[in-house]
């Protein structure tokens, strides 16, 4: 990802502009120095100069979305510490830590995953270059329901085994539904589907 760049070009307007598409970053998010105007030469034609300005990204990726986080709990009046890891496939993770931070989390995650949502809205309306996605997580809530979403899954396979029926699980976000069917994409028993439209689709447990 480029965070600076030099642009030339007819006018100072048009290498700004064309300068903030080349970094896919809105232009209030960037910096911008005048290397030198343009100047029209004698009769506008001998020794004519473009104009040249630098661009810099004011803040990157994981800043811009850090800062949005703080200023939210701030808003909510939460005690809570938002921190920022980047993951190999250019995903951004959120950490927030604090005490009594359940209002983030919501009825099985349904906030979270809706403060998610909106992370990732802001980030690609933000940087259109962005390549990976925004993950958030509150007190490790993540790591827990994926443990609990394991269980659930062999527990189901064992009910799909003994009845020799599909079961049909509650509508979940993709991440979940991927939870599911990487538990059970080795059992030698049953097979894992999903079906439905978003935001109301769910995996279906079926013996083989």
């Amino acid at each position: 990802m480029e965070y600076t760049v030099e642009v030339c070009a007819r006018n100072v307007e048009d290498a700004v502009r064309e300068g903030v598409e080349k970094l896919g970053v809105k232009q209030d998010n960037v910096k911008v120095e005048i290397i030198n105007e343009a100047s029209q030469g004698i009769l506008k034609i001998l020794g004519a100069k473009p104009a040249k300005v630098k661009l810099t990204v004011r803040k990157k990726p994981d800043e811009y979305m850090k800062d949005i986080f703080e200023n939210l709990m701030q808003k909510m009046m939460l005690n809570a510490v938002v921190s920022v890891k980047e993951k190999e496939d250019e995903s951004i993770c959120l950490d927030i830590e604090g005490k009594e931070l359940g209002v983030l989390i919501g009825k099985r995650g349904n906030t979270l995953n809706a403060l998610q949502y909106l992370a990732n809205v802001i980030y690609h309306r933000q940087f259109s270059f962005g390549r990976g996605r925004i993950l958030v997580d509150v007190e490790n809530y993540r790591k827990k329901r994926k443990k609990t979403l394991e269980q659930l899954a062999r527990n189901l396979a064992v009910k799909a085994m003994n009845t020799k029926s599909d079961v049909t699980l509650e509508p979940m976000t993709a991440q979940e539904r991927r939870i599911i069917h990487l538990a059970l994409k080795n059992h030698k028993d049953v097979i894992t589907y999903s079906q439905g439209e978003e935001p109301f689709r769910n995996v279906v447990i079926s013996p083989r």
